[in-house]
């Protein structure tokens, strides 16, 4: 049996590493963070790697901002394919 994959908002990430911390500053280890929180050590240390030390109103703009990138990329290559698509013709 496969567990279902749960997304995280940035948000919800934020508020879950602050739990951690609290709970390693109470003694407890790595796993039985994660444990507790619901995910795996390497989910962990990849949320503490990627958000550690944002707030939540940082890991917003962080994810507007890489939506806007993500746009920004896609309109770039249709340029590209359209550019290409008049130099055939």
């Amino acid at each position: 049996m496969t567990a279902k994959r749960k997304r995280h908002s940035p948000e919800q990430i934020i508020r879950k590493l602050g739990e951690a911390e609290k709970m390693l500053a109470q003694g407890h280890d790595v796993a039985a963070v994660a444990r507790e929180l619901g995910v795996t050590e390497g989910t962990y240390y990849r949320w503490k790697n990627q958000y550690g030390g944002l707030k939540a109103e940082d890991a917003k703009r962080l994810k507007e901002l890489q939506k806007q990138n993500d746009r920004l990329k896609r309109l770039l290559a249709e340029a590209e394919l359209e550019k290409a698509a008049l130099k055939e013709l």
